[in-house]
């Protein structure tokens, strides 16, 4: 997935992101998805892909991407 221009994979990965934290501002998912294509091997991924695989620990811990999403929107993460 390299040769994907770095800002179309950012904007699909934030789009990915923004399918589990709605709430969050698009602009706040898009500075998440950059440092998430600063990583070698997730941008070694489809960025859909990455963003799973990012959010991994956080679903795998909590069970519920939704309920982590309200406490970072409350400030309670």
């Amino acid at each position: 997935m390299e040769n994907v221009p770095a800002t179309l994979w950012i904007a699909a990965c934030a789009h990915r992101l923004q399918q589990q934290w709605h709430t969050v501002d698009l602009l706040e998912l898009e500075d998440v998805a950059r440092d998430l294509w600063r990583d070698a091997r997730l941008r070694a991924m489809p960025p859909e892909e990455a963003a799973v695989e990012w959010l991994r620990p956080i679903t795998e811990r909590v069970g519920s991407v939704g309920r982590v999403a309200a406490g970072l929107e409350t400030g309670h993460a």
